[in-house]
């Protein structure tokens, strides 16, 4: 079943984020505390550990949660493949998916510049907050609706 692999916040833009116990997610906001959030349609962002394994693959390290700047990383559902549109049940959570990958800022972000790679994007994706709630690690994502 997929999951909630680790929640992730930072106070600034452009860098890596750091994981936390848990977090709350508020609709038209996105992760309260966090940086990205705000009332548009990038509230929050997600990657998928298959995407991160595939930049260790080819030899990339120090490739921890959260180094991409994503809010949630995932495990057990390919992300980039959902159609825009889907609803997810996350924790306690209901979000819908607005955006597939992102234009990466200028020649590469601070990301890119730090890990080598920045597989956002081509593979992250981004979603906005219908329901608020709580999402810990090891929570379950539900598509609810495609």
């Amino acid at each position: 079943m997929p999951k909630i692999i680790a929640v992730n916040i930072s106070e600034t833009t452009g860098v890596p984020k750091q994981e936390i116990e848990k977090g709350y997610f508020k609709v038209d906001h996105g992760l309260v505390g966090d940086a990205h959030a705000a009332n548009w349609h990038r509230q929050v962002s997600l990657l998928g550990t298959e995407s991160v394994e595939k930049l260790r693959q080819a030899g990339l390290t120090g490739l921890d949660n959260g180094r991409f700047a994503e809010n949630l990383t995932t495990e057990g559902i390919i992300l980039y493949e959902l159609p825009i549109g889907t609803k997810l049940k996350i924790g306690e959570t209901l979000m819908e998916v607005t955006q597939i990958g992102k234009q990466c800022h200028n020649s590469g972000c601070a990301i890119k510049r730090l890990a080598g790679d920045c597989v956002m994007p081509r593979e992250g994706i981004f979603t906005k907050v219908l329901s608020p709630g709580w999402i810990k690690p090891g929570d379950s994502i539900e598509i609810v609706e495609q």
